[in-house]
């Protein structure tokens, strides 16, 4: 019997520009993860290589600071199909009026949107679509905190969406 996909949600990461690597905490959260998703501003290919390294499954996609070599190995949009829950991962979704209206749109077969860019938090659901914003690890901008999330999927549900603040 399992009790699902432990996920790990992550973006807007920056390193090295905002921060050397990822926080110890972030690292520990990797490791307990089944799935890492990533929504994109890696800025450096050696953090996509060590989370390819270190997690049991990547999942993630570039951003508008990602240049032509991580263009190169990753997708504008990743999609899996995890516990029935079809997920997927953009790192831009525009001004925050009518997002949800709009990733609806863009994103029909879609029941789990994770995206990034704004490194604020979010977690709104509408007509069946669950949109979730990690926040940022390294750079919390005008947020109090820096932060990302942990989820869990479990029979086609998204269950146990956890905000974690980082000193």
């Amino acid at each position: 019997m399992t009790d699902g996909i432990r996920l790990l949600l992550v973006s807007d990461t920056h390193v090295p520009v905002r921060a050397k690597d990822l926080p110890a905490r972030v690292w520990s959260e990797v490791d307990a993860a089944d799935v890492v998703v990533h929504a994109g501003d890696w800025v450096d290919i050696a953090l996509l290589d060590g989370l390819e390294q270190r997690s049991r499954r990547l999942l993630a996609c570039w951003g508008n600071n990602d240049g032509p070599a991580l263009r190169a190995r990753l997708p504008e949009v990743a999609t899996a199909t995890l516990e029935g829950v079809r997920l997927a991962v953009v790192h831009e979704t525009g001004a925050r009026h009518r997002r949800e209206e709009r990733m609806r749109a863009a994103h029909p077969d879609t029941d789990l949107l994770v995206f990034g860019h704004s490194h604020i938090p979010w977690d709104t659901e509408w007509e069946g679509l669950r949109l979730l914003n990690p926040g940022s690890p390294t750079d919390r901008r005008r947020e109090p905190f820096c932060t990302y999330l942990t989820a869990r999927l479990h029979r086609e549900a998204v269950t146990d969406v956890v905000l974690h603040r980082l000193p």
